[in-house]
Parts: C-alpha cells; structure tokens; sequence
C-alpha cells in the first residue's frame, strides 16, 4: 500500500511553485486541470477546488482544517538544508525545534493555507 494525498487549490500554478520551488517537488504529470507531482516516495495531486466532491457549504470552512500534512525527510541534515531553503521562499509558523517526542521539525502552509510538518523520520539521527 501507498499514500497518496490530493490537495484541491485555487490557484494551481502558484501551488505547483510553491511546491516545487519551496519543498524541492517535482512535477511528475500536468494536465489541463490536474498536476501530480512527486519528491521521493511522496505524491502530491493538486487539482482545481471546483473540482472538489463536496458541496460548498463544505468549502466555506477553512482548507484543510483538522488535517496536517506530515513530510519527513531523511536526516537532521536535511531537515536542516530544507528549513533554510523554505526561510527564504516562505512564511514558517512554527521554527525548527527539538519537539518533546525526540524528533526536530518545522511547519508552514501553502498557499491555500494547508498546514504542513517537516520533520526527520528516526529519532536520534
């Protein structure tokens, strides 16, 4: 089994930006109103919010609410070399730091405001 994750966007190329020119993806397949893009084993679908299942009585909440989108790298290092990438391309809420389960991590949000965490994967690395 794999996961795979879509995100519904209004605006898709400053999303497919900001995934790409932030976080390091890259675009796998683009089609007129869907774009996939992919950073080692992690898949990210981004597609148009009107093409979003749900009704808009759903869409008037805030994206992505009760969700957080965890992405791990493989090493303190890299953690480290992606935390000063994203300073200069984003606004990070919450600073890298040693959180109290063992593990360092950062967050920020994308465009449309889903929240995402990037952390290392093993604790003590």
């Amino acid at each position: 089994m794999r996961l795979r994750m879509e995100l519904f966007v209004d605006d898709t190329d400053a999303s497919v930006r900001f995934y790409c020119d932030v976080l390091g993806f890259q675009v796998d397949r683009r089609a007129e109103d869907y774009v996939s893009l992919r950073r080692g084993a992690v898949v990210l679908g981004l597609g148009p919010m009107a093409k979003l299942p749900v009704t808009r009585q759903r869409l008037s909440g805030d994206k992505g609410t009760g969700v957080e989108i965890v992405l791990e790298v493989d090493d303190r290092d890299q953690l480290r070399a992606l935390y000063e990438h994203c300073q200069l391309r984003a606004t990070i809420s919450d600073e890298l730091r040693m959180q109290p389960w063992g593990l360092y991590d950062f967050r920020l949000a994308d465009p449309d405001g889903y929240y995402l965490r990037i952390t290392h994967g093993r604790l003590g690395s």
